[in-house]
């Protein structure tokens, strides 16, 4: 019995990673194979070596050994696409929608070489042969195909527009030279051409004059925005600074009261001490006395009284006029109090000022779910994402995070400013900032910004930090519900804000950016229910 002909298809000569006809294909040892340049740079950029399709592991990088036969069919097929491409690029071109068509061709109209001033007539490679070749069509005007050719022709005298008056700023022909333009100024197409050309060079270069001093005027509108916006940050450091002044004068005036309430406490205690000696003193005068009252003897009553009087003679110190005054303060506390609470009143102020100025570069940021971790649920809409139960079984994608659950969106940016709003209420845990183009996607992602990544996160439903280096404990009032991102590409300045609270979280500053930045999402793990709740780009509504 025969053997029946196979014919493989591309498909089977296409590498998974780069996906173009293989190069130098190498075979691993579980049987795929791969360009050898490919998957060297995959296992490089990866932590694991394992097979990009199969996802078998390999304790040790394998050697990469070549499939003599493969190979020799990959060559094979190359050598095929080569040939047929070189067959259809000899072949001439069928006319298409949007080009012009050969005049002369019958059955299939093929697309025209050059257009015909003389004949009227555009013409394909064949039907132009003779304008190529005898010296009688040798002489008529050749030019690039054009349609409509009889709108060259003068509707008066059915002969070429071939001359331009300058007079009527109209074309004619040469019959209307000598008759409606006799007396006119006429001169051939190609010199009022050449004089037009030279007048349009100049127009443009006006033009390019107004736009670039229409650029430099945006420049201008754009450092004075910037100058604007540096001067609340100017204005929010001068109230912080008279926030910490006012702090420390209450913390003396705090200090100053308590001292004198020891005082009071001090003089209290040594004028008890002095009434309890007296009482001591006067308890035993009276009982001397109560003694001599119930005796009998007449002598001895009389004697005793004149000692008692002599040894214990009455106090003299008159307690009424005694009396503990009580602290008198420094009218300047409540002072310091109301201006506290004018500053705090002001500064808040100025943070919904600042939170107001931000959201004007707000943008609309998409998830891309070519970056989205296997495990990462995705809204249709592209606005929401949470952390599923099932690994999503996933062609291979070099823009994927293969470890880390997290995702980026779609827009991304390399200049000006941006900002945009995520809600995380409901989380105990999540991570919210901007990254580069350039981070890593196969392994672990260690988060600071000498890798490319700014960003905050929420750890235990209350400990929140600011991946910075070194990281930094944040201690804030309240729990954000809304957290906005404000980035500034040339400023170096990437900012979160709680948006309910107009509150500053915290600013990366100084930042040297060289790459596109993306947004970037992490729903953390769910905690088994309690950090479920998905994270929503919102829609920036200004307070």
């Amino acid at each position: 019995m025969a053997a029946a002909s196979y014919l493989p298809s591309e498909d089977q000569f296409l590498c998974s990673i780069c996906l173009d006809v293989f190069t130098d294909p190498v075979t691993i040892p579980c049987g795929h194979n791969f360009c050898k340049d490919c998957i060297t740079e995959h296992w490089d950029r990866s932590d694991r070596c394992q097979c990009p399709i199969c996802k078998e592991a390999f304790t040790t990088r394998p050697d990469l050994r070549v499939n003599t036969l493969f190979s020799e069919m990959v060559a094979q097929f190359r050598r095929s696409a080569q040939q047929k491409d070189s067959s259809s690029s000899s072949e001439q071109h069928v006319f298409k929608p949007g080009e012009v068509p050969c005049d002369v061709c019958t059955e299939t109209k093929l697309k025209a070489l050059k257009s015909c001033l003389v004949c009227l007539t555009s013409y394909c490679e064949t039907h132009l042969e003779p304008h190529l070749t005898k010296s009688v069509l040798k002489r008529h005007q050749l030019i690039d195909p054009v349609e409509n050719l009889e709108d060259r022709m003068c509707l008066k005298h059915d002969k070429p527009l071939e001359l331009f008056c300058k007079t009527d700023q109209t074309c004619v022909c040469m019959l209307c030279h000598f008759s409606d333009h006799k007396m006119h100024d006429v001169v051939p197409l190609k010199e009022e051409y050449e004089d037009k050309k030279a007048e349009l060079g100049k127009t443009e270069a006006k033009i390019q004059q107004m736009i670039q001093r229409r650029r430099l005027k945006i420049q201008e509108i754009k450092h004075s925005v910037d100058l604007t916006e540096k001067d609340p940050d100017r204005e929010v450091a001068e109230l912080v600074q008279v926030f910490t002044a006012l702090k420390e004068s209450v913390e003396r005036l705090i200090n100053t009261i308590k001292e004198k309430q020891k005082e009071t406490e001090k003089k209290a205690e040594t004028l008890i001490k002095e009434l309890d000696l007296e009482i001591s003193e006067l308890k035993k005068r009276s009982a001397k006395v109560e003694h001599l009252s119930r005796s009998e003897d007449h002598l001895h009553v009389l004697q005793g009284v004149k000692i008692l009087s002599i040894q214990h003679p009455s106090p003299t110190k008159d307690w009424t006029k005694i009396s503990i005054p009580l602290p008198s303060y420094d009218g300047n506390v409540k002072n310091s109090v109301a201006q506290l609470e004018q500053t705090l009143t002001e500064l808040r102020k100025l943070l919904e000022a600042k939170l107001k100025n931000v959201q004007k570069y707000a943008v609309n940021v998409t998830l891309d779910p070519d970056t989205a971790h296997p495990n990462l649920i995705l809204s249709g809409c592209g606005k929401q994402v949470s952390l599923g139960d099932v690994t999503t079984n996933l062609s291979y994608n070099p823009n994927r995070f293969h470890y880390s659950v997290c995702v980026l969106g779609k827009q991304s940016f390399s200049s000006g400013t941006f900002y945009y709003e995520v809600q995380v209420k409901g989380k105990t845990d999540w991570e919210l900032g901007v990254v580069t183009e350039s981070i890593n996607r196969m392994g672990k992602v260690r988060l600071s910004p000498q890798r490319g990544i700014w960003i905050a996160w929420l750890r235990n439903g209350n400990e929140y930090k600011a991946l910075d280096d070194p990281p930094v404990l944040l201690s804030l009032k309240s729990q954000p519900q809304k957290v906005g991102v404000f980035v500034d590409y040339e400023e170096g300045l990437v900012s979160f804000y709680d948006v309910d609270a107009a509150a500053l979280i915290y600013s990366f500053t100084g930042c040297s950016f060289t790459e596109k930045l993306f947004p970037y999402f992490s729903p953390c793990v769910n905690d088994g229910t309690q950090n479920s709740a998905p994270l929503i780009i919102s829609p920036v509504r200004v307070n």
